[in-house]
């Protein structure tokens, strides 16, 4: 049963990608969002293919989840890059669903629909950003949450606040809200060297009311949570896979190039190091989907650290692996027409994902040496 579902999204992937391939020169050119590409990923039902059937789902794994982004990135990387930061919500939510706590409602409100989930994790990460205050019945919050993907076709922030408790002290809100919701606007700010079609623009929260129902967890500001184990063990996995995606596509054209020149003596030295690397950016990928087990894990910040080191070791590889690309084809890497000076643009942002390398050797070295990681 689980290779027929495999197959079903990588055969979706492989009927959508070509329409995909064909628009992402001209949206990548003129920073514009894909947003005829969310809409055929809708039809499919790519937004719900994570939730469990029993919930109205697609029922595919956390597995087949990263093997689908890192097919769709060969396509496309920037929607890969967007649909991943709906996913990788999507996947905390199920391991909550799959663990007794609380994220039917907001798994059944995917699959209904296909809504699309907004993260803002990645500016808020442990402290989170923005003001919340209490009012009657919930809290009034202001905010202004940067990166949120795919926001331009999204229904719902998943995102958080500090809260001054009067009694618990420095605490720390989560909650997802409507982004119709009143005093919820977007900036359109996504103005950058790679990724440009992802419409990772900045939310703006003014004034936002956050009913007391809607509050997922409250924890204190300061310190690790054991929700951040979850996270970070599910995550990476899922947002690094569009990037070793794109390495692979960047290493198909670098292998094209160099079969088409056999006689020059340096390209097999190149090609090799290109194929050293892409292996280092695979195995990572596979070492991170093996270490999320499905689902079927207890938080523990060391399985977190494992995460990190492999999303680290695939970033550098991953950008290893298409710069070597670019080496081998030589200048003709460096026109916009070519589709690898819009790949080496792309994976830069690899690299600004939880937790950049130097964040990430602190957080594993304190860990490594017993102590809180952060």
């Amino acid at each position: 049963m689980a290779e027929r579902i495999v197959d079903q999204w990588i055969q979706i992937v492989g009927e959508l990608g070509p329409a995909f391939a064909k628009r992402a020169a001209g949206k990548d050119l003129a920073g514009d969002f894909v947003t005829e590409n969310y809409a055929e990923l809708k039809k499919c039902k790519i937004f719900s293919a994570a939730v469990p059937a029993e919930l109205g789902g697609g029922g595919a794994s956390h597995a087949q989840i990263c093997q689908l982004l890192r097919e769709m990135a060969h396509f496309c990387p920037s929607t890969a890059l967007a649909l991943s930061m709906h996913q990788h919500l999507v996947a905390a939510a199920v391991w909550r669903h799959l663990h007794g706590q609380p994220a039917e409602a907001l798994l059944r409100r995917v699959a209904e629909a296909e809504r699309v989930l907004v993260s803002t994790g990645a500016g808020d990460w442990l402290e989170s950003t923005g003001k919340a205050e209490r009012t009657d019945g919930g809290y009034r919050v202001t905010a202004e949450k940067r990166f949120g993907s795919g926001c331009p076709a999204g229904d719902i922030a998943v995102t958080s606040a500090p809260y001054d408790d009067p009694e618990a002290g420095p605490s720390v809100l989560h909650f997802p809200v409507p982004l119709d919701a009143s005093g919820v606007s977007i900036r359109e700010d996504w103005d950058t060297l790679g990724m440009r079609a992802t419409g990772s623009h900045t939310l703006v929260f003014r004034d936002v009311f956050i009913p007391e129902a809607a509050i997922a967890l409250k924890r204190p500001r300061a310190g690790w949570h054991p929700a951040f184990s979850v996270i970070v063990t599910v995550a990476p996995p899922i947002y690094t896979a569009p990037y070793v995606g794109a390495a692979e596509a960047a290493a198909e054209i670098g292998r094209t190039h160099a079969r088409e020149h056999p006689a020059s003596q340096h390209l097999p030295y190149l090609v090799g190091e290109m194929e050293n690397s892409l292996t280092v950016a695979r195995m990572a990928l596979r070492e991170m989907i093996d270490n999320a087990a499905g689902y079927g894990f207890a938080p523990q910040v060391e399985r977190a650290s494992a995460a990190l080191v492999a999303k680290t070791l695939a970033t550098n590889a991953v950008q290893t692996v298409v710069s070597k690309a670019v080496e081998i084809v030589g200048g003709g890497a460096y026109f916009r027409r070519s589709p690898l000076e819009r790949l080496w643009r792309d994976v830069q942002a690899a690299q600004f994902h939880p937790l950049p390398e130097k964040k990430q050797l602190l957080f594993t070295g304190r860990v490594a040496m017993g102590l809180s990681p952060v």
